[in-house]
This record gives C-alpha cells, structure tokens and sequence, in this order.
C-alpha cells in the first residue's frame, strides 16, 4: 500500500510539472510574438506622425519626381492610434514628397563617419557610408541605403588654439606639437623657429587652414 501512495504521489508531481512547463512555454511564446518594431510606435498617437517603421503603405512608384504624394497606409500588428478627433483607426493617408531615400536633403538622414581619410587632401578623399533615414520622415525606397561622402570627421583640435600657439610660441614648435607634427615641431624647436622665417610662414598657414591636424582630421 505504500508503494502505491508513493507511484500516485510521484505521478501527481509529474502532472504538475509537465502543467508548469507548458505554461511556461506558452508565455514564452506569447512574449516572443511582440514584434521589436513596437517599442518605436507611440501608443494612442496620432497615425499619420507614426514613424515608418509602424504602417505599411501602397507607395506608387509612378508619382512625379519633388511633387507632394499622397500614399495610403495601415498601422502593423500590435500599433495602436488614433485620428484627429480621438478615434482609433487602423487604415489613414500619409502625405509626403515624391522622392527615393536617398535623395533626401543631408538634415533627413544619419550617415556612418570614416576616421581612416584624410580631410586635407587633393582631390577630396571619399569614403563608403551607410545611411539610414531619420524615424519622422517618409520616403520612397529602402530606408538604410549606402552613400559616397567627403570625409569630414574631426579628432578634437581647435584652429584658435593653434594659431593661438602659432603666434606666442611658434617659435619653439607649439603649434606643430599641438597639431601632432612631432617632427616638424622638433625641426621648429631646435632652429629657433627657422630664425623666425618658419614661424611667420606657419602664421599664415594655419590661419588660411592649409596646416592641420597630423591625423587628417578637420578643425572644431
């Protein structure tokens, strides 16, 4: 008799644990089918200032290239919003300029910067960027697109601080050592400043901007 308490009491604990586990599973499950999207969409907002990530539109391609556009959109699963007058409502317009992502203006779009090109050089040095447009506007096309920029990245150096130094101490190569010209501010330290001719030519270098930072990097 007792070892037969014993397998019923044995078969109750592993009832309750299968129980437990599929329980668990299923909120697992549930937890996973929120999409990421939804934590950028704005909850009772307005449905035409969603971002795009939350609707999906009937983009017509066929539009006139600068002319406004008028596109109709549905919010995506999960996304709750509203009309102006308070209404939840899934289907609504959208109006936007006729234009691929990539033509934007420069202000509507994030671009990767590059610290491996030189800012001073002849020609301009390019360098491959991914950019992805900004979250509140609307575009036709893909929205993470590549794009040939001019480097221009700075590594921290003013240009008044170095003419500043130019001016007083040039003579002893401060401006070059400042710049990261270790070598040139070695040349200007031991000459006296090339006895003065190097420092006035410095002068006027780096107040045109034509002598910058060793790393190849813009002025603040």
């Amino acid at each position: 008799m007792a070892a037969l308490s014993g397998l019923r009491a044995l078969r109750r604990l592993c009832g309750v644990a299968l129980f437990l586990s599929q329980l668990y599973g299923l909120s697992g499950r549930e937890s996973t089918e929120i999409p990421s999207y939804v934590t950028k969409c704005p909850s009772n907002g307005l449905c035409s200032r969603l971002p795009p990530d939350c609707m999906t539109c009937n983009t017509n391609y066929s539009c006139i290239y600068g002319k406004p556009a008028t596109f109709d959109c549905k919010v995506k699963p999960h996304v709750h919003c509203v009309d102006q007058n308070n209404h939840e409502q899934e289907n609504f317009t959208i109006n936007m300029t006729c234009q691929f992502c990539w033509q934007l203006a420069t202000t509507d779009y994030v671009c990767t910067n590059s610290t491996n090109c030189m800012t001073v050089s002849c020609p301009r040095q390019r360098y491959n960027a991914t950019c992805t447009v900004r979250d509140h506007v609307h575009c036709l096309g893909n929205r993470v697109f590549p794009k040939m920029l001019y480097c221009n990245w700075t590594g921290g150096y003013k240009w008044s601080t170095a003419l500043a130094l130019s001016i007083t101490l040039g003579g002893f190569g401060a401006d070059r050592f400042y710049l990261g010209q270790w070598r040139e501010g070695l040349g200007k330290l031991f000459s006296f400043g090339g006895l003065g001719i190097w420092t006035l030519i410095d002068v006027l270098l780096i107040g045109v901007g034509y002598v910058g930072p060793a790393d190849g990097s813009l002025y603040i």
